[in-house]
């Protein structure tokens, strides 16, 4: 998770299966230089078989940062009982030789990605690079439809870093994909204000506005069939744009803001424009449609 620069050590490095005969060596020798995270597993623990790969995806995605040993209970009760692992999964790091933190039963995505943020914090390291890392992750959680997920990886992100834009309007968008577009406001309200003015802010605080207009959309078919019986009825492209964009289409959505401006660009204090620099500041910078909406936007202004 946590991305220091340099090459990266070799999985084999980063990430071993630890006995009692070279606990000393791998763990707490070897920790005096690099915190090192211990996993006591055992092969019939359910939840072992998901928590551990999560953990090698977080220290491999860390770089060198941090390294990983496994534990395999059964084979190393001593080891177990010395540290009074009681249940399993059970989770330590280590640090100059003794334990600084840990936890117990399988944890989301978000709990692991700050558990490693912290480890490496107390060692010293900069977690600003596994912020950014954490941040993709929970992107790529909301893009895949798993908003709950990214909305605990963002709030996790938040926690390490308050005043974190990218997570707050990440946070945002989640809570807009779940629909709760009250504590989407209030999330957006609550930023630091020294942040207000980010991009991500306002990339956030457009979605919503575009979420709000959402919820009192007219149906597409019908004002559809309203602006092909009359062009030159704006109220009615208008109102199907925001219904467009409501369903999701908003390729067409902008298509139909943009033939408005064409038709009459001061229409209604000049709303086609206005509505298309919302849906462009809620898409990202480098999307097709608003790079391709913003250059027609153009050449009808400077024509």
């Amino acid at each position: 998770m946590l991305e220091l620069g340099g090459q990266t050590p070799a999985a084999t490095d980063l990430i071993k299966d630890v006995s009692e005969a070279d606990f000393m060596a791998e763990v707490v020798e070897a920790s005096q230089t690099v915190p090192v995270i211990v996993d006591f597993w055992a092969p019939w623990c359910g939840p072992c078989k998901t928590l551990g790969p999560a953990l090698e995806e977080a220290v491999t995605r860390a770089k060198g940062a941090v390294r990983m040993a496994k534990v395999n209970v059964d084979e190393n009760q001593m080891i177990a009982g010395q540290l009074r692992v009681q249940s399993i999964p059970t989770v330590y790091a280590f640090w100059k030789g003794q334990p600084v933190d840990g936890f117990q039963g399988a944890v989301p995505p978000s709990e692991i990605d700050a558990f490693v943020a912290r480890v490496v914090e107390a060692a010293g390291g900069d977690a600003s690079g596994g912020l950014d890392d954490a941040i993709a992750a929970a992107e790529e959680m909301l893009e895949q439809g798993a908003a709950a997920d990214a909305a605990q990886t963002f709030a996790a992100i938040l926690q390490e870093d308050g005043a974190n834009a990218a997570a707050y309007g990440g946070l945002v968008r989640a809570y807009i994909a779940l629909k709760d577009l009250d504590q989407a406001e209030a999330i957006l309200n609550g930023a630091p204000a020294e942040i207000s003015g980010a991009s991500e802010l306002e990339a956030a605080h457009a979605a919503l506005e575009l979420a709000r207009q959402a919820e009192n959309a007219g149906p597409v078919a019908d004002l559809r069939a309203a602006v092909e019986a009359n062009p030159d009825d704006h109220q009615a492209r208008f109102d199907l744009a925001q219904a467009l964009q409501a369903a999701g289409q908003t390729e067409e959505a902008v298509e139909e803001l943009l033939d408005l401006f064409r038709r009459d660009r001061d229409w209604n204090d000049g709303a086609a424009k206005t509505q298309l620099f919302t849906i462009f500041d809620a898409l990202k910078a480098n999307d097709p449609i608003a790079l391709n909406g913003r250059r027609k936007l153009s050449s009808m202004i400077f024509a």
